[in-house]
């Protein structure tokens, strides 16, 4: 058996405290971490997306942050190209590296690999928009409730990109988004995935949510939205309709008031961890841990379930080793 290099991956609803914990695990074990979060990718939106700041990377490198402008396009498939380049680089340098995963579809992406899909219809996505303009996102996600429930089930009301190129998908390739992604699909070769999931208990991962909210107000994420609007970048940019930016966006225009800002943004994020924690529960060999990142005995437990996998990879991989010498001795 060849030997595999270990790739720590910390999945988790949104405040579990993924950050804390791929720091201190890179820390204890000469990693490097990677972010895996589609809203984490663009530029200019930091506080509300949650990046972590310099201080709280504690001179650990962090990779796959701020890799595009808000008016790009970014998908799965870019994601996996780019994290494929960091992960040679980290493999020549001998760094493990610890993916914190927000987005799981990402860390599928990576680690299962993604099949070819239809291109772009601009004909269909234009009759497709005018129809959300004329009847709102219920309309296309009523829509995608009858073409795939699956994925309707999977995806916001209010995300509009992921909803069309579901959509876009089912018509085009006449199969299910979901059964388009499971086939013909090529693997990340070379790598032993160990997951490392965070479960805190849902009211306090709800309250931590309602404490973090403050916390990213405090530190000046209405005024980051300020000037992300004033700098002219496009309204249509999907980070603007990222949690928390949308509803600024409408209080700094006058139609929220700074109340129902907050509790639209806390009610938003409380669906958001619903709807990832029920993702990362179809994971497949997860070591889940009841609790938060930050917590020292979480943080222990993380620590074991990664040496012991790295252990267990470097001997699989000295016992192949001898084994070909064994052969070898043979001929």
């Amino acid at each position: 058996m060849k030997r595999q290099l270990t790739l720590v991956a910390i999945i988790g609803p949104t405040a579990s405290g993924k950050s804390a914990l791929a720091v201190d695990l890179a820390e204890r074990l000469d990693g490097e971490v990677v972010a895996c979060d589609s809203t984490q990718v663009y530029r200019g939106f930091d506080i509300g997306t949650a990046k972590p700041t310099a201080a709280e990377r504690r001179g650990i490198p962090h990779h796959l942050l701020d890799l595009v402008e808000p008016g790009e396009i970014f998908h799965a498939g870019e994601y996996r190209r780019r994290a494929l380049a960091v992960l040679e680089d980290l493999a020549g340098r001998g760094r493990l590296p610890i993916f914190t995963v927000g987005t799981g579809l990402y860390l599928r992406a990576l680690i299962e690999g993604l099949c070819e899909a239809p291109p772009r219809s601009e004909d269909l996505r234009a009759r497709l928009l005018r129809r959300t303009d004329e009847r709102g996102p219920s309309y296309l996600h009523r829509m995608l409730e009858r073409l795939d429930p699956a994925a309707a089930e999977r995806i916001a009301p209010r995300d509009i990109p992921k909803m069309i190129r579901a959509i876009e998908v089912r018509l085009l390739a006449g199969t299910p988004i979901s059964s388009l992604h499971r086939a013909g699909q090529t693997g990340l070769e070379g790598y032993r995935a160990i997951k490392i999931g965070l479960m805190p208990p849902r009211e306090t991962l709800y309250a931590r949510i309602a404490r973090r909210l403050e916390v990213m107000v405090d530190a000046g994420w209405i005024e980051e939205v300020r000037q992300l609007v004033a700098s002219g970048g496009a309204a249509d940019a999907k980070p603007f309709d990222f949690i928390g930016y949308r509803e600024w966006r409408e209080f700094l225009s006058g139609a929220l008031t700074r109340e129902q800002a907050l509790e639209r943004i806390q009610q938003s994020t409380r669906r958001y961890a619903k709807r990832q924690i029920t993702w990362f529960r179809r994971e497949t060999g997860v070591h889940w841990i009841e609790g938060f990142g930050d917590d020292a005995d979480v943080a222990a437990k993380s620590l074991a379930i990664a040496q012991a996998a790295m252990a267990e990879g470097a001997e699989a991989g000295a016992g192949a080793g001898g084994s070909d010498a064994r052969k070898r001795d043979t001929l």
